[in-house]
C-alpha cells in the first residue's frame, strides 16, 4: 500500500465566494454539507489549485477572485512520502501569480506544480465525454505534465513554439510573405511535439484495458475503449512524422493562420461499441466514461508518485443510479483511499464509508465545524 499525502493547515482568502477559510484538516479528511452555491465546489477548487497552480475549471486566475477583493491566495502546509512542505499560491485582478514553497517565492511557478497530489471527481466531469477534443487533451496534459517532468518542458516548450509559429504565419498572411519565419520554429515544434505524442500514446495504450474494466465494473454492459487518435502518420518516428506535418501544411497554414499539424489537435478518442461515446452515450454512459478517466488519473498519481493522492469528491454520486453509485465507491476502495475531502447538499447522501469524517457545514462561503 502507498503512504498518504495529506494536506494540513488549509487557508483561503478571497477565491471565488470564499472570503476568509481556516481549518486544520485531519488525517482521514472532512465531510462538507451545504446547499449548492455556498461554497462546496469553490472550497474543493481552491484545494486543487495549491495542485495544479490553476484553476480545475480552465477559468483565468483573474476571475478567480472574489467580488470586490483585489487578490486572492490560497495556501495548505503538505504531507508526503518526502517530508512536509508549505505550499503558497495567489493571484491579483491583473493576473500577476505569485507561488511560494517554504516561504520561498518560486522564480519558476512549475517548480511548485504538484506538490499536493490530488484527484477531484464532480458530475460536470461528464464534458471530458461530452465536450469537444479540447477537454479530452486538457485531461491528458494535466495527468502527464502532473507525473512526468519530461512531459511537462516539452508541453512548456511546444506552447511557446506553437504561439511564435503561429504569430508568423499571421504575419506571412498580412504581408503577403512566404512563411520562413514560420518554418524557424517547426523543428522545435517536431522535437517537443514528439514527445507529447509519444507520452500520450504509451499512456493511452498502458490504460486502455483498464478503462475498458472500470467501465464494465461501474456497470456499463457495452464495451467501452479509448485509443489515441492522431493525424500523424508515423511508423514510431513521431518527430520526423511532425516535422514533415508542419512543412507539408505550411502554406496551407499560412491562408489559415495558424497551425494544423501536431498534438494540439490531437484527441483522446472514447468509444462505445466501436462507435463514438460522445455522439450514441446516453448521459449516465458518458458520466460513466467520465469516472473511468478520474480513477485512471488517480492510478497514475499512485504508481507514478508512489502515494495515495487527495481525493477531492464534490457531490460525486449525484444523477448516478444506487447501483452505479455503489459500484463507483467500491472501486475506489479497491484502489485503497487517503484523505478524503466530500462535499455533498444533505447529511444523509454521505456514503456510510465516510460517515466517521469529521462534519462542517458550508453556508454563504463560511465554514463552520459540526453538522
Amino acid at each position: 500500500m502507498h503512504p498518504r499525502t495529506r494536506a494540513e493547515a488549509f487557508t483561503v482568502r478571497d477565491f471565488r465566494n470564499l472570503e476568509r477559510v481556516d481549518v486544520s484538516l485531519p488525517g482521514e479528511g472532512i465531510a462538507i454539507v451545504g446547499e449548492n452555491g455556498q461554497g462546496k465546489t469553490s472550497f474543493l477548487e481552491a484545494l486543487a489549485y495549491v495542485e495544479q497552480l490553476r484553476s480545475v475549471r480552465g477559468a483565468r486566475d483573474r476571475d478567480l477572485v472574489r467580488f470586490d477583493a483585489p487578490a486572492f491566495h490560497v495556501s495548505a502546509t503538505v504531507h508526503g512520502p518526502e517530508g512536509t512542505v508549505q505550499l503558497g499560491a495567489g493571484a491579483d485582478r491583473a493576473g500577476r501569480k505569485k507561488v511560494t514553497r517554504d516561504g520561498v517565492e518560486m522564480p519558476r511557478i512549475t517548480d511548485a506544480l504538484g506538490a499536493l497530489p490530488s484527484v477531484l471527481l464532480a458530475p460536470r466531469d461528464v464534458t471530458l465525454v461530452s465536450d469537444g477534443p479540447a477537454e479530452r487533451r486538457r485531461f491528458l496534459d494535466i495527468t502527464l505534465a502532473l507525473t512526468s517532468p519530461r512531459y511537462l518542458r516539452a508541453l512548456r516548450h511546444y506552447r511557446g513554439a506553437l504561439e511564435r509559429r503561429n504569430a508568423a504565419l499571421r504575419e506571412a498572411q498580412r504581408q503577403h510573405r512566404a512563411p520562413a519565419a514560420a518554418a524557424v520554429w517547426e523543428p522545435a515544434l517536431a522535437e517537443h511535439g514528439a514527445v507529447l505524442v509519444d507520452e500520450r500514446r504509451a499512456w493511452v495504450q498502458e490504460h486502455a484495458a483498464e478503462f475498458t474494466r472500470l467501465t464494465h465494473a461501474i456497470g456499463e454492459a457495452g464495451r467501452a475503449a479509448m485509443e489515441y487518435a492522431t493525424s500523424l502518420t508515423t511508423d514510431g518516428d513521431s518527430q520526423a512524422a511532425l516535422r514533415e506535418a508542419l512543412e507539408r501544411g505550411r502554406d496551407h497554414d499560412v491562408r489559415r493562420g495558424s497551425t494544423h499539424a501536431g498534438p494540439h489537435r490531437d484527441d483522446l478518442a472514447l468509444t462505445l461499441d466501436g462507435r463514438d461515446l460522445r455522439v450514441v452515450g446516453s448521459a449516465g454512459q458518458q458520466r460513466t466514461g467520465a469516472i473511468a478517466l478520474r480513477l485512471l488519473e488517480a492510478a497514475t498519481l499512485r504508481a507514478r508518485r508512489s502515494t495515495l493522492p487527495v481525493l477531492l469528491l464534490d457531490d460525486p454520486f449525484a444523477e448516478l443510479d444506487n447501483r452505479r453509485a455503489s459500484r463507483v465507491l467500491d472501486l475506489l476502495l479497491e484502489a485503497g483511499i487517503g484523505q478524503v475531502v466530500l462535499c455533498v447538499p444533505r447529511r444523509e447522501e454521505i456514503p456510510g464509508r465516510f460517515t466517521r469524517l469529521a462534519r462542517y457545514r458550508i453556508a454563504g462561503g463560511v465554514l463552520s465545524e459540526g453538522t
